[in-house]
């Protein structure tokens, strides 16, 4: 569905993206210099464990704050690049990978959880290493991570020996140094629950079934319009991503304000969210706890246009009953 070059090796591995993501950090950095570009929670997690935890020295800081994409031509292609795709808690995603060179000698490592399946990642051989779990856009189980592998990951992992002892579900090699590819044919660290499996499956049947991965590219991109179109009347919802270029149509992400223009406080948004639950409209639509205070509302394949729809009725009558109480 993806259409992966054929030397690209998946596999499963545990803890979901967070430990395809850690798996990688533990297995390949150190072996030269480091960019980690981030904007919004997932990705500055993994500044952290860079610096406090395998304790790299040589550890470039390339970030922004919420709602902002930094400047990623600031990165060196000589140096390992570690960035998220989307910004998850953001609601902010990479336009392209034209910032990356074909003729890059460092690794390119790709946090995709919530991007992968949503939108357009081409070409692939700009990416050397590519992290997702399977709750995201396919909607299923969280539990399970999955690692995508090019050639020059793997030539990385077979010749760079970390200074760092590896725990069992980091190892991605054998003993003789060999990359372990019994885990990219199904042989998984730790065996995964089969019916979260069954379940994986069936998504990528039915998403073969709408038409493979344009059909859900479209999807993703028509669910964002319905939402675009609804923040372009209201005078009180604002895309936290002032750039539309850089505006995520997975994980959008909105700041609220008041009659009066200004933000609305977070005691409010949360009696929104709490009277949008109480009518079992939808659940879990607020802002990451990081984020500044506002909604954040999935608009990936399995979204239905005509819900969204009928939500944003739904949320234009929450923000009449908060201010009418004010």
């Amino acid at each position: 569905i993806l259409g992966l070059p054929d030397d690209y090796l998946v596999g499963i591995v545990p803890a979901s993206d967070t430990g395809a993501v850690e798996m990688v950090m533990w297995s390949m950095l150190g072996e030269r210099p480091v960019d980690i570009c981030h904007w919004e929670s997932f990705g500055t997690t993994w500044y952290s464990d860079a610096v406090k935890e395998l304790k790299l020295e040589k550890v470039t800081n390339i970030k922004a704050e919420f709602g902002v994409l930094p400047d990623l031509s600031k990165t060196d292609a000589s140096h390992d690049i570690l960035f998220t795709m989307n910004g998850t808690t953001s609601g902010v995603r990479v336009p392209s990978l034209d910032w990356i060179p074909a003729d890059r000698t460092g690794l390119t490592i790709c946090d995709a959880t919530s991007a992968i399946f949503g939108f357009d990642m081409l070409p692939w051989e700009k990416l050397d290493v590519v992290t997702y779990s399977w709750q995201k856009v396919l909607g299923g189980e969280g539990a399970h991570g999955m690692l995508i592998l090019g050639p020059r990951a793997v030539a990385r992992l077979e010749s760079y020996k970390p200074p760092r002892p590896l725990p069992k579900i980091f190892r991605l090699c054998k003993g003789d140094g060999t990359l372990n590819g019994g885990i990219f044919k199904g042989e998984t660290i730790n065996t995964p629950s089969m019916m979260c499996v069954e379940d994986y499956l069936d998504a990528l049947r039915w998403a073969k079934s709408i038409g493979g991965l344009p059909a859900l590219l479209a999807k993703s991109a028509a669910n964002f319009k319905v939402l675009a179109d609804f923040e372009a009347k209201t005078g009180w919802l604002e895309f936290l991503c002032a750039v539309p270029e850089h505006r995520s149509n997975t994980s959008v992400c909105f700041k609220m304000k008041a009659p009066s223009g200004e933000p609305m406080g977070s005691d409010a948004v949360a009696k929104f969210r709490k009277l949008l639950e109480q009518k079992g409209v939808c659940f879990d639509i607020g802002a990451y706890r990081d984020a500044p205070a506002g909604l954040r509302i999935w608009c990936g394949a399995t979204v239905e246009q005509d819900d969204l729809r009928v939500l944003t009725l739904w949320l234009k009558w929450a923000y009449q009953q908060v201010q009418a109480a004010q």
